[in-house]
């Protein structure tokens, strides 16, 4: 696709190092990809300038991977499962990407990003890159610059890209937004069917796994039964697809084959009917409008007319002699 030339004219020709590291990004190399990723993630604002010229250099490279999200409850077993999945696929000739998401601390800021320790045999593999990053307290159970990390290995050439979420709850599904296949673990003997049919991020999993089937195989059958009986009860999120509940258990390295045959099967379907592709785009968009959301945040919070007037109002509504409302609308009438 052609740029317009407007938009071409406003992005400026990369310096020595930027041009640097798009070409490593691209010879795959795994140094300038890795530094790269944390030009991408820096706050600072010439980082930031810096990181959308790389990401428009790449961007002709990307689009190659599929996008297989990762999410479930802390101690499902992501890790374990991730590894054993990753693993195989490098049995099969493919290069993979995980990009694991720690939670950070709501007191400090601060992450243990062990993803690496947990995950120590794929980590050591030369045809594996394993990026832990910090959420920064970010909603939906991924990390601020995730999108873009992932658009990056797909310019180095990655042919699977993973997405762990930190461990979520029924409503943090950000990282459906940005994967091909959004694959939700379960526990044996988590829940009754109620549990089950709790609309949010049960509705949209494209696939179900239970993990950890080995330790109690009865209740991991009659999980797979309810679950899959609450799925007739949802809407489906295609009508070319119906999702799949399947048992597994990633320490004994059983049930990962099946899980990535019903996974090129999930690709294949959507792709027959179109909307693979019409997933992309969509959530591309969906991206642009996220981030503007979230620029008009950064510029009215950086506003010096609200800067100078919000920490009275701010007081003003905690003392009552103000609403919350009026104060919004007098701060937002600054814009």
């Amino acid at each position: 696709m052609n740029m317009p030339e407007t938009l071409s004219a406003l992005q400026p020709e990369l310096d020595a190092a930027d041009r640097s590291l798009v070409d490593g990004v691209i010879a795959r190399q795994l140094r300038p990809l890795a530094k790269t990723i944390t030009l991408i993630e820096s706050q600072r604002e010439d980082h930031k300038l810096r990181a959308q010229r790389v990401l428009e250099a790449l961007l002709p490279h990307t689009g190659g991977a599929m996008r297989v999200g990762i999410s479930g409850v802390p101690g499902v077993g992501k890790s374990t499962f991730i590894e054993a999945l990753g693993l195989y696929l490098i049995e099969q000739g493919l290069r993979v990407a995980v990009l694991a998401v720690d939670p950070s601390s709501s007191v400090t800021g601060g992450s243990i990003l062990g993803d690496k320790t947990r995950m120590e045999l794929l980590s050591q593999n030369s045809a594996a890159f394993i990026r832990p990053s910090p959420s920064a307290c970010s909603l939906g159970g991924v990390a601020e610059k995730t999108r873009e990390s992932m658009l990056v290995c797909e310019a180095a050439g990655f042919d699977v890209i993973i997405i762990e979420t930190v461990g979520v709850g029924q409503s943090e599904t950000a990282v459906a937004g940005m994967a091909d296949i959004f694959c939700l673990l379960q526990l044996p003997n988590a829940g009754d069917d109620l549990q089950a049919i709790k609309k949010g991020i049960m509705e949209i999993a494209d696939l179900i796994v239970i993990n950890k089937a080995d330790i109690d195989p009865s209740a991991a059958m009659r999980a797979k039964s309810q679950i899959k009986t609450a799925l007739h009860m949802l809407r489906p999120a295609s009508p070319n697809w119906t999702v799949p509940v399947l048992t597994l258990s990633a320490l004994k390295k059983d049930g990962v084959t099946e899980f990535w045959n019903t996974v090129m099967d999930y690709r294949k379907a959507l792709t027959a009917s179109g909307e693979f592709d019409a997933k992309r785009r969509h959530q591309a968009l969906a991206w642009m409008w996220e981030l503007i959301d979230s620029g008009l945040r950064s510029r009215f919070r950086s506003h010096p007319q609200v800067k100078n007037e919000l920490p009275a109002l701010a007081q003003a509504v905690e003392e009552g002699s103000t609403t919350p409302s009026i104060a919004a609308l007098r701060l937002l009438g600054h814009l």
